[in-house]
This record gives C-alpha cells, sequence and structure tokens, in this order.
C-alpha cells in the first residue's frame, strides 16, 4: 500500500461525513431553521463534527484496539458538537419570526383598493 494511501480515505472519509452531517441536520433540524443561521454557524459546526468523525476513525485505526481512550475522546467530542449543533437549531426555532397575516388577504386588500379608485 502506498503511504500516501491512508490521507487519501481520511480525505474521502471528511468529504463524506461533511455531506452527511449537512444532511443529517437538515433532516433532524428542519431545514428552515439552518435557513435563518449565518453560514459561518453552520459552516464551523459541521467542518468540526466532520473532522471529529475523522480524528474518531483514525484513533481506532491506530490503536490496538478499536474503542480506546482515544476513540472515546473523539466520541465524547462528537457528542458534545452535537448537543451544540441542537442547542443552535433550537434557539434558531424559538426566535423564528410568525407571519401574523397571510399573503391572501393583503393581495385582496390591495386589490379591493385599487379597484375602488378605479370605480371612483
Amino acid at each position: 500500500m502506498p503511504p500516501n494511501f491512508p490521507r487519501l480515505v481520511y480525505a474521502g472519509e471528511f468529504l463524506l461525513a461533511l455531506v452527511a452531517v449537512l444532511m443529517l441536520w437538515s433532516q433532524a433540524g428542519g431545514q428552515g431553521h439552518l435557513d435563518l443561521m449565518p453560514w459561518y454557524a453552520k459552516l464551523i459546526l459541521s467542518l468540526l463534527m466532520s473532522f471529529t468523525v475523522v480524528g474518531g476513525t483514525m484513533a481506532a485505526v491506530k490503536g490496538s484496539r478499536t474503542w480506546n481512550g482515544r476513540t472515546l475522546a473523539w466520541l465524547a467530542a462528537g457528542l458534545l458538537l452535537a448537543a451544540g449543533m441542537t442547542a443552535l437549531t433550537y434557539y434558531y426555532h424559538l426566535h423564528e419570526e410568525e407571519a401574523d397575516h397571510e399573503e391572501g388577504d393583503s393581495v385582496a386588500l390591495v386589490a379591493g383598493v385599487g379597484a375602488a379608485r378605479l370605480a371612483a
């Protein structure tokens, strides 16, 4: 096996984990809530979670056993990041703007005002 092959595999895993994290976050948290978040919060958290996944894989591969201290540390970091992502999503869920009026009413009102001016 070439010496650079594990780097290529870990880079591929990082990209796959990035796509998986973003897809899972949008499905579990709701795309509407993610749309309200600033882009840099989504970028930082999703990159960190993907890095955590790759770090856990590297710790499992390099250790004598799969579940070793470093693997459990990466797992704890991933759970903390998941809790942070959940808290951020919940914050934007609580602070989203609710529409007090329906668009259909305002369109009918504008059309009614215009029709009244034309009739006069």
